[in-house]
């Protein structure tokens, strides 16, 4: 398999659909679907099951990506980091924040970043936490400051930068409103608004669990695409969400109020990229953050 090849499989496999895959190669469709057959004749079976509405891999296809996409992610990074050892950390970097506090941390991180390395430009961008994943998997950015965890097996998690107590919203009029601190356990007596379903599993479950920890059913309310949408069904009584602290600084409302979670984990942020995209100006921003929150220099 030519490189060419390589990249229009393993890419329409990972888009299923020729029109995306087009894009991101910069071809046109016709050359991505000349390229899939021109592979399939040689191989002997189809790749993929294609209709007017979907694409599908094939048993052969979906075996043949899982073998090689390993491979291929571990020639891209070498040569990444061949390319970079012989440049230095230049070029651009595009990073991506979910939230205001993430932003202020970001911002920190990357002031400190280029008086590492001032020939590398830093462009920073707001996603919402649904984005965060498309968009390094699209190759939109390069590394994104989100909260953890993020189990994926193509996702490189570097070290926990911000560790944040975990609040309840409630609404102001709520019972929880007038008490010190809730209880994970209390959960079990109120609605959970839901994160929006596009998310990692993982981090659906850390944000919005089904049960307590003795077994009691927790109730599950709508989802929302953003903070600011959750909260604004929590003021409409639709529901309670646990949130981070900072939640109360940056998102105070007159409709809400923010109760300390006593017994949950706290919530962790932290910085993620695509394993196949590990480059030194990757890895140089994630020693640049790391320095920052434990006030030091990244070494030479």
């Amino acid at each position: 398999m030519e490189r060419h090849e390589l990249e229009a499989f393993l890419t329409l496999a990972e888009e299923l659909h020729f029109g995306r895959t087009a894009e991101r190669l910069r071809l046109s469709t016709a050359r991505v679907s000349q390229t899939i057959a021109k592979l399939e004749r040689r191989i002997g079976v189809p790749l993929f099951h294609r209709t007017s509405r979907r694409v599908e891999l094939s048993l052969v296809g979906r075996q043949l990506q899982e073998e090689v996409r390993p491979a291929w992610s571990r020639i891209i990074d070498a040569y990444e980091r061949a390319v970079d050892a012989g440049r230095g950390v230049t070029g651009l970097l595009r990073v991506a924040f979910s939230g205001p506090a993430a932003s202020q941390l970001l911002v920190g991180a990357a002031q400190a970043f280029r008086a590492r390395y001032p020939d590398c430009e830093v462009q920073i961008k707001e996603a919402h936490l649904p984005e965060v994943l498309p968009w390094l998997r699209r190759g939109e950015v390069d590394i994104a400051l989100t909260c953890r965890p993020m189990h994926e097996e193509d996702i490189i998690t570097g070290p926990v930068l911000v560790s944040e107590a975990r609040m309840l919203a409630v609404p102001a009029g709520h019972p929880f409103a007038r008490r010190g601190t809730v209880s994970v356990e209390d959960l079990g007596r109120v609605t959970v608004l839901q994160m929006p379903e596009a998310l990692p599993p993982s981090l659906c479950e850390e944000g919005t669990s089904s049960r307590t920890a003795t077994g009691r059913t927790i109730a599950a309310g709508p989802s929302a695409m953003t903070l600011n949408e959750m909260l604004t069904l929590v003021g409409a009584g639709e529901g309670v969400f646990p949130v981070g602290a900072h939640a109360r600084r940056y998102f105070a409302r007159p409709d809400v109020s923010y109760v300390p979670i006593r017994d949950a984990e706290p919530v962790e942020w932290g910085l993620s990229w695509l394993a196949a995209g590990a480059t030194s100006r990757v890895r140089a921003f994630s020693e640049a953050a790391l320095g920052l929150v434990q006030g030091s220099t990244p070494a030479s």
